[in-house]
């Protein structure tokens, strides 16, 4: 099963920074943005994880919180969080149970081998739990700009 624009995201649970457990079920009544990363401290997802901490505050107002999700563990994600100051939370998927959910494995070619990865990806849920865009083979570079204004536009259609 994979989620589908316009449809409600089925539910899940999964450990991250903070020593808690995050669930669909937790973020209700918020806009979420969840983006899917390859691995924790290499060049595009610090890029990537920077860009969505220096946008915070413009995310905050619009009722919108963001979460970072790799096949990284929670022990891992800790280090990479403080040493970039994220101020949201990274879960941990080393079971690749929202990188199934979401389709977001994929595989790759790296130095001539065939390895099965994370396509950087991005997701927008409603306060509702409803996918309202997603954006796939992400680019970093003004990314999360292209976030930000899918979610002010969501929240002038409510």
């Amino acid at each position: 099963m994979s989620v589908e624009v316009g449809k409600k995201i089925p539910a899940f649970k999964l450990p991250a920074t903070g020593e808690q457990t995050i669930s669909l079920a937790s973020l209700k009544g918020q806009n979420i943005v969840l983006y899917f990363y390859p691995k924790d401290n290499t060049p595009g997802c610090t890029t990537e994880g920077q860009d969505f901490r220096d946008s915070i505050a413009k995310f905050k107002r619009q009722n919108c919180i963001i979460l970072g999700v790799s096949r990284d563990t929670v022990r891992t994600h800790e280090n990479f969080k403080t040493k970039q100051k994220f101020p949201f939370d990274l879960l941990s998927d080393t079971e690749e149970e929202l990188c199934g959910l979401f389709d977001v494995m994929k595989l790759k070619n790296m130095y001539g081998k065939k390895l099965l990865g994370i396509e950087r990806s991005t997701f927008l849920i409603n306060d509702k739990g409803v996918l309202k865009q997603e954006w796939r083979k992400v680019k970093v570079a003004d990314h999360v700009d292209d976030v930000l204004d899918a979610v002010k536009k969501l929240n002038k259609e409510k």
